[in-house]
């Protein structure tokens, strides 16, 4: 397929993932297909175990799929090797993962710094910094994760994400560890940014709350989509 419109920066067509597990095939998702546009917030809810993050996974590239297409920021991503999905992903796409990932030896302003510095940014301090005045951390820039509560390394995790400007922005229960109050804040955090930003939002998420927030709601349910009245 050739002719993708711009203004849509995600799009998975029959999308399919298949793995072997000990009682035989088992079928994760099956013929999907999705549109994300540009700057739209699309929020993605389903039971646990449905396929919501590896279908996030799938859509940024960070897994392969055994059955259809998926397009980033324009270009196909079958085909490409994890080198090549990770230069495409690079400047372009942030993604926020549940349980934070950050480097444990690294303070909060050099987690946001490296990736920075690995994709070249000339003005990577600059945006860094920036970055952790935007989430409220400036006071806690050279900080340990391990000396940051919950709140504060998911709002450093969000900074890191949102440092180099992305197309879109993936989150992966973003607000799935935190108390209400701080969730809630993360939540603002994050609608604040992609508006900002102009960046897509495709976050998955159990919180209703933050889905009744997003431009359109879909749930997972037997390897497929459906919208959400």
């Amino acid at each position: 397929m050739t002719g993708i419109p711009v203004a849509v920066v995600v799009q998975a067509q029959g999308l399919g993932k298949h793995v072997n597990g000990p009682s035989g095939d088992l079928t994760i998702l099956q013929g999907l297909d999705l549109q994300i546009q540009a700057g739209e917030a699309v929020a993605i809810l389903g039971a646990s175990g449905s396929g919501k993050s590896t279908l996030l996974g799938l859509l940024a590239g960070l897994d392969g799929a055994t059955a259809g297409d998926v397009w980033l920021c324009g270009q196909r991503l079958d085909g490409l090797t994890e080198d090549g999905r990770a230069a495409l992903r690079a400047g372009r796409v942030g993604f926020v993962f549940q349980s934070f990932q950050l480097l444990p030896t690294l303070t909060a302003r050099e987690n946001i710094l490296l990736p920075l510095e690995l994709t070249g940014t000339r003005d990577a301090e600059t945006r860094a910094d920036e970055a952790l005045t935007r989430v409220g951390l400036t006071a806690r820039a050279g900080h340990y994760p391990r000396q940051l509560s919950g709140g504060e390394q998911q709002r450093v995790a969000i900074a890191r994400a949102y440092a180099p400007r992305p197309v879109v922005l993936f989150a992966d229960e973003p607000t799935g560890n935190l108390d209400q109050a701080t969730g809630e804040h993360i939540i603002d955090l994050l609608l604040d940014l992609r508006a900002e930003a102009g960046a897509a939002l495709v976050l998955v998420t159990h919180d209703p709350a933050l889905a009744e927030r997003c431009d359109r709601r879909l749930r997972m349910r037997d390897g497929a989509l459906e919208r959400i009245a």
